[in-house]
């Protein structure tokens, strides 16, 4: 069984019922262990459904100590990744026909799958990745053709530990699947209960929909994660913690959450004797980074905390944040051939996010390094136009010919007016410099975020 699995430790399907505890999840781990021996050796993709099946079926290729890409099922992109990294399998009914140098197989538990051939008719098989490595993730937000983070074993469970002993996760807890799995705080949320003993509710619903609701009322789900939009959602929901008795722990990551928000919930669940705990990661740090715990709010409101156990983060002279921890990734693999690299950073990470540690060491992000724009040549950090918007709700910023474009759900030209005179007077420049663009509904990516490329990419 993998370390990462306690012997307590359980999984529920919530479509079925089905509870998987103790010998009987064991049993299923090692059944789709043994499955992988009829695939050759390597690298395995997997098309990582919000499943019961699927999520034994991942745990069983890290038990096999298989490297394992764990991929969107509804990615475009699957061809081009087999393409570039030449796995030897993947796993969770593909769509299609196979590529050429791969052949259709059923793996029993883990279903029906691509088979690498073993002689490739464009050339021999890759070289066997580096034996450290155990898991590749999209980096957060990717599209297109995703570049992937490599993760070792070690860093696997050491960020599963952290976060466990962080938010005190112990075998009484039950969690959901209300993020997807193949996304790194989705799967953070996975592996910190299971390495607790905990229990996972596997659901593919979402914080939108009234079976998932019922779903954590009939299983006594004690925490939920979410990221920045489904805390939008909740509030125009009008989300009352005490109306899920058994719920007692909010945790928030995948960006940053309007600090009224933030205060607002927090309030909201203290009253309800829970909490609410912000956090700040990567998937280049495997999760989670710091956390932000409820009692230090709303002292410390608008920072993200401090580092997990056995990490931490310094600021360089440029403002760039700096992590350190067991938890950092390997490096970043493009094709096949960055699977063979060993540890490229050491354990140090460049976060490419602006920030500043206050006098308790509590950190504050303050925007992206990247994310610029200009407005008559005049260089703007979009991330900073976003927060001095932030009374207006979810405000996505993009740049565009020598302006800045706002994004808002669902207003009339009064509001855009509005919008774009206080972004104006705010920014200090004319309002021909903004554009206020109305959409029904904001485009998402697979993990809640915003996908700004989206909005990027609107002529």
């Amino acid at each position: 069984m993998s370390p990462l699995i306690h012997p307590e430790a359980r999984l529920v399907d919530a479509a079925t019922g089905q509870f998987l505890t103790g010998p009987a999840l064991r049993a299923a781990v090692d059944h789709a262990t043994g499955a992988y021996a009829g695939a050759p050796a390597g690298l395995v993709l997997i098309l990582l459904a919000t499943r019961l099946d699927a999520v034994v079926g991942y745990l069983g290729a890290l038990a096999a100590d298989r490297p394992v890409a764990l991929i969107d099922p509804a990615a475009p992109h699957v061809a081009d990744l087999v393409n570039r990294f030449s796995p030897a399998a993947v796993i969770g009914s593909p769509a299609g026909s196979p590529p050429a140098g791969y052949r259709p197989a059923d793996l029993g538990p883990l279903g029906p799958a691509w088979l690498r051939s073993e002689k490739r008719i464009d050339g021999p098989p890759p070289p066997p990745p580096h034996p450290d490595l155990a898991l590749l993730l999209a980096t957060s937000g990717s599209t297109g053709n995703p570049r992937l983070v490599r993760l070792s074993r070690a860093a696997v469970l050491a960020n599963a530990h952290a976060i466990a002993a962080t938010l005190g996760i112990a075998g009484g807890d039950v969690a959901a699947t209300s993020l997807p799995l193949h996304y790194t705080y989705g799967l953070s949320v996975l592996h910190s209960h299971l390495v607790s003993g905990a229990t996972v509710v596997v659901t593919d619903g979402t914080v939108m929909q009234r079976e998932f609701w019922r779903d954590v009322a009939h299983y006594g789900v004690t925490s939920l994660a979410a990221v920045p939009y489904q805390y939008e959602m909740l509030a125009r929901l009008h989300f009352n913690p005490a109306d899920h008795p058994r719920l007692r722990t909010l945790t928030q990551a995948g960006g940053r959450l309007r600090p009224e928000l933030i205060a607002d919930f927090h309030r909201r669940m203290v009253a309800a004797a829970g909490r609410l705990i912000v956090m700040y990661g990567q998937t280049e740090a495997t999760a989670r980074m710091t956390v932000l715990p409820s009692a230090a709010l709303p002292e410390k409101l608008g920072s993200v905390g401090l580092a997990v156990p056995g990490g931490s983060v310094s600021v360089a002279g440029d403002g760039e944040v700096i992590y350190r921890g067991p938890n950092v990734m390997m490096g970043y693999a493009d094709t096949a051939r960055d699977l063979v690299r060993g540890d490229d950073l050491g354990g140090i990470l460049p976060t490419g996010d602006l920030g500043r540690l206050d006098e308790d060491g509590y950190l504050y992000i303050d925007g992206r390094k990247r994310r610029i724009a200009k407005i008559f040549g005049v260089r703007v950090n979009l991330d900073d136009v976003e927060r001095m918007l932030t009374g207006h709700g979810a405000l996505p910023a993009v740049g565009g010919d020598d302006r800045v474009r706002l994004w808002v759900e669902g207003a009339d030209e009064p509001t855009r007016d509005a919008l774009r005179a206080e972004a104006a007077r705010r920014l200090g420049t004319h309002s021909s410099g903004i554009e206020v663009r109305t959409v029904d509904r904001l485009p998402l990516l697979a993990n809640g975020k915003v996908d700004y490329r989206a909005l990027e990419g609107v002529a």
